[in-house]
């Protein structure tokens, strides 16, 4: 399928939409202070901001004993949920392409596995809500992605065919999601890719080096 058959778009949310790492990074800092553990630098944690709560713990203290790692997480998930969206902001050039999207009436969401009660917030934040007829959480659904479950419900609240869509993501599990409902993966290489992660090898149909890219990209083939 080509760019010029898309009648709709998704994104992933923590790395593709939006720069969240920072406000993630502060949250796993405070709760290690909590509990005596030095804080970490945001570029040397910034590739586990994708990868949920417990990544980001594992980043900072691997090997950490199983008590200590949940006391550290839940302790994130509390500081999260007063900083969330403090020092968050959409990479560059997204919100070209969503004016963009909106001017060609290419309806967009999300689908991400953030939990409901972070999601949400952080989209009011970014003045989002409002413009996004489909709001997929983690916990939207039985399962959270690379499972089926949340990406098809996005494409019904999309009310557009799945082969019809375009989900962009920067994990792994995104791309494996995107195929197995049928649509068309996208791999946003802005996001926050590790050292041993291979988006060359992940089942995507085209890789965007940045926003600007792929917007340069859905407006060529829309011409």
């Amino acid at each position: 399928m080509s760019l010029a058959q898309i009648k709709g778009v998704l994104f992933d949310l923590d790395g593709t939409l939006a720069d969240t790492a920072p406000d993630l990074v502060q949250a796993l800092n405070l709760s290690l202070q909590d509990v005596g553990i030095a804080a970490q630098p945001l570029a040397a944690m910034r590739y586990a901001a994708s990868h949920g709560s417990f990544a980001l713990v594992d980043a900072a203290i691997p090997n950490a004993a199983d008590d200590l790692r949940t006391q550290v997480q839940q302790g994130l998930l509390a500081h999260y949920q007063r900083i969330n969206g403090d020092h968050c902001a959409l990479f560059t050039g997204i919100a070209a392409l969503l004016d963009w999207l909106e001017l060609m009436q290419l309806p967009f969401g999300i689908v991400t596995n953030k939990p409901a009660r972070f999601t949400r917030p952080l989209l009011r934040k970014l003045n989002l809500h409002l413009r996004m007829p489909v709001i997929i959480s983690g916990d939207s659904t039985k399962h959270p992605k690379p499972h089926t479950a949340p990406m098809l419900l996005g494409a019904q609240q999309l009310n557009c065919a799945p082969e019809h869509i375009l989900y962009l993501g920067d994990a792994e599990r995104d791309l494996l999601a995107a195929r197995a409902a049928g649509m068309l993966g996208g791999v946003a290489l802005w996001g926050y890719l590790g050292v041993n992660d291979k988006p060359s090898q992940w089942p995507a149909h085209a890789h965007f080096a940045s926003p600007t890219e792929l917007h340069q990209a859905l407006a060529d083939a829309f011409a």
